[in-house]
């Protein structure tokens, strides 16, 4: 059976999201980062980086949430992949941009709000953050004016692995009461049952 290491809250989360989609059957596997699991021999051997997630599927061991997902939509669900070469190439290019533009500023709000006490908080980065933040929101509500879905008219990753991130958006106190778009969007891709079930693991 698959296996997944890291908790459905953590970037893992994205994967547990493809694996309903997909409705593959895999077991959860825990990983305490207070216990330095991810710091161990046995981790390290299936992920140097010591991150999670992993994924494991027989002698197949992968990391990055953005290739297991790629994987578990070609392996077991390739509609996900989109539909033809030109849009699996959108699917691709929205995934690689979830991670390379959206996230990090995303991630870098999340620390201080969450993990940092409010008297240590880093005003200046949290204010850099929001300020890259804007425009990337505004640029998924101007495509999602002309889009129903990121790439096409059906559901794919490029919409799983950017919602992964555009969830986020609530958790860190910013408003898309502005951006209709990306909000009715947002909204209809988080109400998925397969999204759904991913919430209800905790």
């Amino acid at each position: 059976m698959i296996r997944i290491y890291g908790s459905p809250q953590s970037s893992a989360g994205r994967c547990y999201w493809a694996l309903e989609e997909a409705e593959v059957p895999y077991e959860q596997v825990a990983v305490s980062f207070a216990d330095k699991e991810h710091k161990s021999a046995e981790y390290l051997a299936l992920n140097p980086n010591g991150k999670v997630p992993v994924f494991v599927d027989g002698d197949l061991v992968l990391w990055e949430s953005i290739a297991i997902n790629r994987y578990i939509a070609a392996a077991y669900r390739p509609g996900l992949l989109g539909e033809g070469v030109a849009d699996q190439a959108r699917v691709e290019q929205w995934s690689v941009w979830s991670q390379v533009d959206y996230q990090p500023p995303m991630i870098a709000l999340f620390i201080q709000l969450v993990f940092v006490p409010e008297e240590r908080r880093d005003q200046a980065k949290m204010d850099a953050a929001r300020e890259k933040l804007a425009p990337l929101n505004r640029i998924l509500d101007a495509h999602l004016a002309e889009n129903g879905q990121m790439v096409g008219s059906e559901f794919t990753l490029g919409d799983l692995n950017v919602a992964s991130v555009a969830l986020l958006n609530s958790r860190v106190g910013v408003d898309l009461s502005g951006l209709p778009n990306l909000q009715r969007w947002l909204e209809k891709t988080l109400a998925r049952p397969a999204r759904l079930r991913v919430e209800a693991l905790g």
